[in-house]
């Protein structure tokens, strides 16, 4: 018999290996074998910005964000040395203090300051704009946090590393006491078959293997543009987004930089092409942006990352089976929060698995999760 396991998940980024713990988590016992066609982390999570904001466009996205923002929290609480670290944040808005209160959570505590944003000298603010004070952000090393998770799972979880995924059979023949399965066909020859599959994979949205299976989602590819600004954080500064133009400046103390990611309009991108970095048309975007909030420090923005992230036809993560028997979950296309949502995206992945029955393990391997 080919290699199986209860659960296959594919893709290594931050969402695939929350949902590996999720199911860890749910039903200790479960086999799980996640599968990357690179080493784990080293796709949209390497060059995510990871900022917190505790903040949804929705009422789903709120719930989302409320659950995220708790069990990043617990997870912290737990390992302090993870590189989850609270950061001071400015809001900047010229919406109505009620519609912006409508989007952040309660526990953001937003405060009208009417002042200086605390970012870097020179910002300059949107006319009619006003400053609030937000509390419970974070940002994270996402890379390096999944390379934590990894570490803490690997007793666990199966991890195959540099091995492509090239086909998908959601009704693969199994063992009669199990019914049907979904078959992997992978690029090392192999066959791995799997109870039930979840589809991870980022921007890789157009893969050969899922292409036609996540083809009616509707969700397309957007380029994502962070600017590396040469100038060092200061102790006291502060995060700044700009509401109205969702962007932001970052302090990114360990780095000694700061970060602005603006909203690039770039769409159906494939993720292979970002490998050759800003393109003259990025660049310059990316600084007229800039140029519109902090016009001293566009000259300083001498580098930056350059990838790409799935988004949906409405703004919200997707999280739903593939097919009539669930044996394929997408779970994905998180329109650039996918570490800001990750938690909660795993979740309700974990939620539509027919997770097998709890297998005991040895007390030794036992540990708490949040």
């Amino acid at each position: 018999m080919p290699p199986g396991a209860d659960v296959a998940v594919v893709g290594g980024g931050i969402v695939g290996c929350l949902i590996a713990r999720h199911i860890t988590a749910r039903a200790p016992g479960t086999s799980v074998v996640v599968l990357d066609r690179d080493t784990v982390g080293s796709g949209a999570s390497r060059r995510s910005a990871g900022l917190h904001c505790p903040r949804g466009a929705t009422e789903r996205v709120r719930r989302m964000a409320r659950y995220s923002q708790d069990y990043y929290d617990k997870l912290r609480d737990l390992d302090p040395a993870l590189p989850i670290h609270p950061v001071a944040l400015s809001v900047v808005a010229a919406a109505s203090e009620a519609k912006l209160r409508e989007t952040y959570l309660d526990s953001a505590r937003l405060t009208r300051t009417d002042g200086p944003s605390g970012g870097p000298p020179g910002i300059r603010h949107p006319e009619r704009s006003s400053v609030f004070a937000c509390e419970g952000a974070h940002h994270t090393d996402v890379y390096a946090l999944v390379q934590a998770l990894v570490r803490e799972l690997r007793h666990l979880v199966t991890f195959r590393e540099g091995v492509e995924v090239e086909a998908v059979d959601p009704d693969a023949p199994g063992p009669a006491r199990d019914g049907r399965r979904v078959a992997l066909r992978l690029g090392t020859g192999e066959t791995l078959t799997a109870r039930r599959v979840v589809l991870a994979p980022g921007p890789w949205l157009h893969a050969p293997a899922w292409r036609d299976l996540v083809a009616p989602l509707g969700a397309r590819i957007k380029k994502i543009i962070a600017l590396h600004l040469a100038r060092a954080p200061a102790t006291g500064d502060r995060a700044v987004v700009f509401q109205d133009e969702d962007a932001f400046l970052l302090p990114l103390k360990d780095r000694g930089h700061w970060l602005f990611s603006y909203t690039c309009q770039e769409w159906d991108v494939d993720p292979a092409a970002t490998a050759s970095g800003l393109s003259p048309d990025n660049a310059g975007e990316a600084r007229e942006s800039l140029r519109r909030y902090a016009p001293e420090l566009a000259e300083r923005a001498l580098s930056a990352r350059v990838f790409c992230d799935a988004y949906s036809s409405t703004g919200e993560p997707e999280v739903r089976a593939l097919d009539a028997d669930g044996r394929v979950v997408f779970a994905g296309a998180a329109s650039g929060s996918g570490y800001r949502l990750a938690p909660a995206i795993a979740s309700q992945a974990a939620d539509l698995l027919a997770l097998p029955d709890p297998r005991p393990r040895p007390a030794q391997n036992r540990r708490s999760h949040p």
